[in-house]
Formats: C-alpha cells, sequence, structure tokens
C-alpha cells in the first residue's frame, strides 16, 4: 500500500515527463509518442550475426563486418539504431550518468527477446561486457552491468561476471574492426574459480559497432568450456 502512495506524491513534486523531450507525461512513461517514433527499431533486413542494418529489399544479408570473418560470438541481436533520440540517451546514461535512463534502454533491451533465435534463453546467463577498475572509478558504474540487472529482473534470469578486464584499452570510438580487435587483445580473461564450462551466455551490452569487443569475451568464455554465447545490444552502431 505504501509504494503507490509515495509514487503519487512523487508525481505531484517531481511531474513525470519525457525524458527526451521534456514534455509532460503520464506515470510511468518515460518517453513520449513522438520521441519513441523517432526511434528506428532493427525489425527489418539485417545481417544475421551482428544486426547491421540494410536497406534493401531482401529478407536477409550477411554483411561486410562478418563475411569471411572466424567469429567465436554465435550472434547479436540489437534493438534500435544508434541515431538520433537513441544514441542521445545512450550517451547521456553512459557518459552523463543520467542512471536513470536505463528504465528506456532496458526496456528496449528486453525487445531482444522478441528474437525466436533468444526463445531458449531462459537457460542462459547474463554477462554485462566488464570495465576495467580505472574505466569503472572514472565513469562510476558499469553502463552494461546496470542493464543486464534491469534485463534479468523482468526475465526472471541470472546475472553473472565470469570475466575480468585484465588490462585498460583506450577507446575505440575512431578504431575500424582490425585496429579494435588489436586493441583488445589480451584485454579480457577469466575470473579465478569461474564456472563457464557448459553453460550458455548471452552477453549484454549497450552498443554493438564493430562487435569486436564481443567477440573477444565470447572467445574467452568459449576457451573457458562455455556451451555458446550470443549478445544483445541495445544499439547497433
Amino acid at each position: 500500500m505504501l509504494e503507490p502512495v509515495l509514487g503519487a506524491l512523487a508525481d505531484l513534486v517531481y511531474p513525470p515527463h519525457c525524458v527526451a523531450c521534456g514534455c509532460r507525461q503520464p506515470s510511468g512513461v518515460w518517453l513520449c509518442a513522438d520521441c519513441d517514433a523517432k526511434v528506428r527499431r532493427l525489425d527489418g533486413p539485417k545481417c544475421p550475426v551482428c544486426s547491421r542494418p540494410f536497406d534493401g529489399a531482401i529478407d536477409i544479408f550477411t554483411c561486410p563486418n562478418c563475411r569471411g570473418e572466424t567469429l567465436h560470438l554465435h550472434f547479436a541481436v540489437a534493438v534500435v539504431r544508434a541515431e538520433g533520440t537513441a544514441r542521445d540517451l545512450i550517451h547521456r546514461f553512459k557518459y552523463g550518468r543520467e542512471f536513470t535512463l536505463r528504465r528506456v534502454l532496458g526496456d528496449w533491451l528486453v525487445e531482444a527477446f522478441d528474437d525466436p533465435r533468444l526463445a531458449d534463453a531462459s537457460e542462459a546467463q547474463l554477462v554485462p561486457v566488464p570495465l576495467h577498475p580505472a574505466r569503472l572509478r572514472e565513469r562510476r558504474f558499469n553502463q552494461s552491468e546496470a542493464l543486464a540487472d534491469w534485463v534479468a529482473r523482468r526475465r526472471g534470469l541470472r546475472v553473472v561476471q565470469p570475466l575480468r578486464r585484465s588490462r585498460p584499452t583506450v577507446t575505440q570510438t575512431h578504431f575500424d574492426r582490425r585496429q579494435r580487435m588489436r586493441n583488445l587483445r589480451a584485454a579480457f580473461a577469466l575470473r579465478h574459480n569461474a564456472r563457464v564450462k557448459d553453460h550458455s551466455f548471452l552477453l549484454v551490452d549497450d552498443v554493438l559497432t564493430t562487435g569486436s569487443t564481443l567477440d573477444e569475451c565470447a572467445r574467452v568464455l568459449l576457451e573457458g568450456g562455455a556451451r555458446s554465447v550470443r549478445a544483445i545490444t541495445v544499439a547497433r552502431g
């Protein structure tokens, strides 16, 4: 009984508003219909491996990002395009420390489970991509871990962390795939006594750009004996 009362009082003091444009909203609605309509879902033709969208007439294709590559990650499901409103909200969450935005981003991430390839995901454990301790001190929280916790509560899944960031890496924003792979070499390792063998894992991250980070995490988990490694991300860059 107390929680609804406290929620109503909070709405009186801090009226609900759209987190993108600031317009007034009903309680519990974080993004207005106009702003949500500007967010482009990845529900058209896309690469079955990395979710890279393709604005064409074919149903499915394999993109140049994945063609000819030996990948450890089975596939990654991204939900929206990393552009416009979606990109702005992710940047505010990740770099601006607007932690409440995880409600919107987390709800988008839950949509990844609409993909029929994740029908058996109830057996998988969620693994947020880890940050190096130095980067964690700088950001104050791991955005992937916050999103994984949100998804876990809504899907009844378990969050585990068998990985650790074994060395710091420079930002990869302006790197191509090859440069990212070199930058990530030996950047992840298994934690001591990590239980990996014969388990299925779902890596969790905010944005997939080239997939290099997720693939390196998958490599470490598979070499440790994992049965399968897939990934879900909020957005595809």
